[in-house]
């Protein structure tokens, strides 16, 4: 998902009522709903990659509620929209349970860090680095910022502290997340408040999947939506050369510097939207951007999109039929269905997987390799 879809956390997570017992139920419904939605492109078996049926998500965020010298984590009931408190997160990494009656006990003890909070933010890795956002409807001064430089020091965290117009970042503004793929550490910068990947294991199972559809495809790969380089800097060495695009600044300055941490040399990046994209490939508007990238000089075999919700509009769709491969990665079956029923009339579906990226939830991500008819 962009890197897939991107509901609010707290949303999602209120939608999570975790029960392990009932873990190969939910994924054999969600395996069901697939073969039902997409019988009529003549699928492969469905590959499915399972999630951790417990402690899978590395982000979580809740509402503070203050009653008397306490304070409670709070989430919704999803079906009454009834806030009720929580003591501990199932679907959080364990970094997060570890983390978080500690916290709000340290901060109930000081009014400085508790006067007007009324939401945290957890960004945690696989290695166990934690990043915590505290977020205030009021203006943070020196006397917070010593306070929470030592709740830091406390729990051997990052801390950043946010209001209206009002950022301080006490130590990092990101966590490096490691992904094994194919039994090869890759390293990711993972900025607060960005897009990344929420569950680990299975964002592993995404790229050792879209990295085995491309084995062998060789000449020049080019990438829509590419975010912090997620499947570039794994993909990259299966190429000559990439070209990708994202439209975000943050995920960009994180994408070179995932390509530096993990040695990428052959990869150009083009901030342009997927429609400005297109216009660029079929020679209908220059743009600055691309002052220092020559499209005519790469070889694509291979288009990889990884769409919001909204999956491809007509122009990109048209534009990915140009290639021999495509890899999609979707995180809205709806809007899958919808561009294969004009991308099946040039490619055939060689492979579909299913990763149960929100386990307990709705929500399905996937993944389609087609190839030219």
């Amino acid at each position: 998902m962009r890197a897939g879809f991107y509901l609010p956390l707290n949303i999602i997570m209120s939608l999570a009522v975790v029960q392990p017992e009932r873990y190969e139920e939910q994924l054999a419904e969600k395996v069901s709903q697939v073969y039902a939605e997409f019988e009529a492109f003549d699928i492969p078996e469905l590959e499915v990659f399972r999630s951790q049926p417990e402690h899978y998500r590395m982000r979580a965020e809740f509402r503070i509620w203050h009653e008397g010298e306490h304070s409670f984590y709070r989430m919704f009931d999803p079906e009454t929209r009834q806030p009720f408190s929580v003591q501990d997160f199932p679907s959080g990494s364990r970094r997060i349970n570890e983390l978080m009656q500690p916290l709000i006990q340290q901060i109930e003890q000081n009014d400085h860090l508790r006067k007007r909070l009324f939401q945290i933010e957890f960004l945690t890795t696989q290695t166990g680095e934690a990043l915590i956002s505290l977020l205030y409807h009021r203006q943070l001064d020196d006397v917070w910022q010593e306070a929470a430089t030592a709740l830091q020091e406390t729990l051997d965290i990052s801390i950043i502290g946010r209001a209206r117009k009002q950022k301080i970042v006490l130590r990092s503004d990101h966590v490096t997340e490691e992904l094994i793929v194919n039994n090869q550490p890759f390293r990711y910068q993972q900025v607060e408040n960005s897009f990344t990947q929420p569950n680990a294991g299975v964002n592993e199972h995404m790229l050792s999947w879209a990295s085995d559809v491309c084995q062998n495809a060789g000449q020049d790969l080019v990438e829509l939506y590419c975010g912090n380089g997620n499947f570039t800097c794994v993909l990259a060495k299966q190429f000559d050369r990439v070209l990708a695009t994202e439209i975000s600044k943050t995920s960009v300055h994180s994408a070179h510097e995932n390509f530096r941490m993990n040695g990428v040399e052959n990869v150009a990046i083009a901030r342009l939207s997927s429609e400005e994209f297109t216009q660029a490939m079929n020679a209908e508007r220059e743009f600055h951007r691309l002052k220092d990238i020559d499209l005519e000089s790469y070889n694509f075999s291979t288009i990889l999109v990884d769409p919001p919700r909204a999956g491809l509009d007509k122009g990109t769709e048209a534009l990915v039929q140009r290639f021999e491969k495509i890899v999609y990665i979707s995180c809205n079956p709806e809007t899958l269905k919808e561009n294969l029923e004009t991308i099946n009339q040039t490619h055939k579906v060689e492979r579909i997987a299913l990763f149960d990226q929100f386990p307990y939830t709705h929500h399905r991500e996937m993944g389609v390799f087609l190839t030219r008819r």
